[in-house]
């Protein structure tokens, strides 16, 4: 079974429709294990909370929807763990340390990082041994 982490980009598109939606479901559906630093969860709560503060989401159906998004199946691994790895790779390659965590889950695990941000992405491009741990979203579908 392959193992792929999911960062917060992706785990957004699952509950929203936004472009590469339909790409982040694809993963969701045929990707195997997902695994994901534990702040997987305040990202993707920040995100829902902005949407309300823009009124773009009613604040009810935010509580319904962070309740689902508890309970997606993807495996967490807690952040205190990867600070290290985190902090190591932000200063290498000047990603921010949130980014930085996935990065270093996923090249802890030999794994792949999938994601939605270009930015990350070209911003590891020019680091191969950290680059080929990183995928971008669009390029899977």
């Amino acid at each position: 079974m392959s193992l792929h982490v999911v960062d917060a980009s992706v785990v957004v598109k699952w509950f929203f429709p936004e472009i590469h939606s339909d790409a982040a479901r694809h993963v969701l559906m045929t990707a195997g294990q997902l695994i994901s630093p534990d702040l997987l969860f305040p990202e993707v709560g920040n995100t829902v909370w902005k949407r309300v503060r823009r009124g773009e989401l009613a604040a009810d159906l935010a509580e319904r929807l962070v309740a689902d998004i508890s309970k997606i199946g993807v495996e967490t691994v807690p952040s205190r763990a990867l600070l290290v790895d985190a902090c190591a790779l932000a200063v290498h390659t000047g990603v921010t340390v949130y980014d930085a965590t996935y990065v270093a889950l996923a090249i802890r695990l030999d794994a792949t990082l999938v994601t939605a941000d270009q930015r990350l992405e070209r911003s590891v491009a020019l680091h191969a041994p950290i680059a080929r741990h990183v995928k971008l979203l669009q390029a899977l579908a």
